[in-house]
């Protein structure tokens, strides 16, 4: 699954920079349960990050994540801010 997840990061960083929103991917966790993945990812800009733009990204990451076909079985995606105490990036 690590190497899963480094592609991951590295195919949605690109796909953030795409956007021209000064998005950029600040953690990208993988959880599996139940044979379904949860790709939590943790996204912000300059001057923090709307639910609008959680939803926005969430439909564009949606349609990569299809294309790319990396992850075994079904998935769950969550896009989110990293929070005001967690700015690193994880």
């Amino acid at each position: 699954m690590r190497k899963i997840k480094e592609k991951l990061k590295e195919k949605i960083g690109f796909a953030l920079s795409s956007m021209g929103e000064k998005f950029s991917l600040k953690g990208l966790d993988i959880i599996t349960k139940n044979k379904t993945n949860l790709v939590k990812v943790f996204v912000d800009r300059p001057g923090g990050i709307t639910i609008d733009d959680c939803v926005d990204i969430s439909k564009k990451l949606s349609v990569h994540l299809e294309i790319l076909d990396l992850l075994p079985g079904p998935y769950r995606l969550e896009v989110s801010s990293p929070g005001a105490e967690n700015k690193e990036e994880r």
